[in-house]
């Protein structure tokens, strides 16, 4: 089974753009293409899951509350958070 991923709309649309241009073979969808402009988070996860792709997102205020409310109920492949803070670089 091949792993399939879904850009949250917070996601920085430069990281898919990125991870396309050096792996094309990735299946990335943005958050455009899937219609997830404003919807809740529940809304995201049922999509995602429903497209069995895991959700990578920037969100981690709200959503690992939604997520671990989701998966009470539901499968889903998964949600990757990602910090939009760079990482310290080793001197």
């Amino acid at each position: 089974m091949k792993i399939r991923f879904q850009a949250d709309e917070n996601l920085n649309e430069d990281i898919v753009t990125g991870v396309l241009r050096r792996a094309p073979e990735i299946d990335f969808e943005f958050a455009d293409h899937a219609g997830l402009y404003k919807l809740s988070d529940l809304e995201v996860l049922a999509i995602a899951a429903r497209d069995e792709r895991i959700l990578i997102t920037h969100d981690l205020r709200s959503m690992p509350e939604h997520f671990a409310r989701f998966i009470e109920t539901r499968t889903c492949p998964g949600v990757f958070i990602i910090s939009q803070k760079p990482a310290s670089l080793a001197s």
